[in-house]
């Protein structure tokens, strides 16, 4: 039931954060009859959406499903994303006349702007009367004595506000330049709820010394390449940068890499490298593995790999006088390139925080609370987070409908 209408500071809902999960939560809720509040440190809503896809916006990904989440529940994400479908977006996008494509691997931009798809957001969240409160921070929530209602004070100084549910859609750690903070942490666990481990997700990886000089040296290459680490294994485009190395599958493999541990480097997918190098040493005996290697790969890349595989005695010999033990080694170098990063570039530049609010208290068909009624956790902030190439959008759509729509 909705609250009194009378009561000016009293609202059915209200929701800290008006990013993805928020606006989207707020809309739903709103255009069913609630009175919704929604409030924002920044300056304007949906800053990281602003930002997203080189400002086209990934909003989504047809292949969005379970299979592409990382929690430590794999299966929570499963309700909400079966209730509301990347088709369940695109179709209100389409009502909307927003000009989309697709890119690879399922990945949906707008033509022209993201800023169309927060116009959207907020177009829904006006059908539903929703009240913004932007450049508005929250000092302070606690649940009434009675557990009805939760009362907030708020920074612009207005009376403490009262809410029956309240709603946790303030994100992670990543950005932190666009003011993102550990905030949704912290009220969750004043409300008893565990965190778990946090850490930078689709983020660049860093290499020190002598890998860190190589690097810096190819920095601006790019090629196509398979990494892998841990359980993750992607093949999409590889960058060398001044501090290491990035590009989709780099970003992709980081949120399955745990420090300590190797990266492999297929530069070649779906080649065979020391065959190549074999049949040529018949068909062009004075040519040089450079020379082959770069059919291959970039110029500078495979000079890079050759002169630090073949030994200095075999140095600008040909194929014909270079024994199988070091094509073997050159193979190897360009088809399992085995890296210890020694970081990552961490929250500054990481698309996303894994980890995050323990979803073992959390209803997944509502994003509710079990050990505080009336409390919803929602986006990113949980601990669901999404391959690169608009899964992470997709969470906060599901996240949001299936919080707003819970009356």
């Amino acid at each position: 039931m909705a609250a009194d209408t009378h009561n000016d500071t009293h609202y059915d809902m209200a929701i800290l954060g008006a990013g993805a999960a928020g606006m989207m939560c707020a809309g739903v809720a709103g255009q069913i009859g609630q009175r919704v509040l929604i409030i924002d440190h920044a300056k304007a809503p949906g800053e990281k959406i602003r930002i997203s896809g080189g400002g086209r916006c990934n909003f989504t990904n047809i292949n969005a499903g379970p299979h592409a989440f990382l929690s430590q529940n794999p299966h929570f994400c499963k309700s909400a994303l079966s209730r509301y479908t990347a088709q369940d977006f695109i179709d209100m996008v389409e009502r909307y006349g927003i000009q989309y494509h697709e890119k690879t691997l399922g990945q949906l931009f707008c033509d022209h702007t993201a800023k169309d798809i927060i116009q959207m957001l907020l177009d829904e969240m006006a059908l539903g009367a929703v009240e913004l409160r932007l450049e508005t921070g929250l000092e302070e929530v606690q649940k009434s004595p009675t557990g009805e209602a939760f009362t907030l004070r708020l920074s612009d100084g207005s009376a403490p506000i009262t809410a029956t549910k309240f709603v946790i859609a303030c994100g992670g750690k990543s950005i932190p330049k666009m003011g993102a903070t550990d905030l949704a942490y912290r009220i969750a666990s004043q409300f008893g709820h565990e965190i778990t481990e946090t850490r930078a997700g689709l983020v660049p990886f860093t290499f020190g010394d002598e890998l860190g000089a190589r690097f810096k040296a190819l920095a601006g290459l790019a090629a196509p390449a398979e990494i892998s680490t841990g359980a993750g294994q992607f093949q999409e485009a590889l960058l060398f940068t001044h501090r290491g190395l990035s590009g989709p599958a780099v970003l992709q493999a980081s949120s399955y890499w745990r420090e300590g541990q190797p990266v492999i480097v297929n530069l070649a997918p779906g080649d065979d490298i020391l065959e190549t190098l074999k049949d040529r040493r018949y068909a062009a005996p004075k040519q040089r593995p450079t020379t082959v290697l770069a059919e291959r790969l970039p110029a500078r890349l495979a000079a890079d790999i050759t002169a630090h595989t073949i030994p200095e005695a075999q140095t600008g010999l040909p194929l014909a006088e270079i024994p199988d033990t070091t094509l073997e080694a050159l193979a190897e170098a360009v088809e399992a390139w085995r890296l210890t990063p020694s970081g990552t570039e961490g929250y500054r530049t990481a698309e996303v925080t894994l980890g995050g609010v323990s979803t073992d208290k959390l209803s997944s068909k509502t994003l509710e609370s079990s050990l505080c009624p009336n409390l919803h956790i929602i986006g990113e902030a949980v601990d669901v987070t999404g391959w690169l190439g608009g899964y992470n959008f997709q969470w906060a759509w599901a996240s949001g409908w299936a919080c707003g729509a819970s009356y």
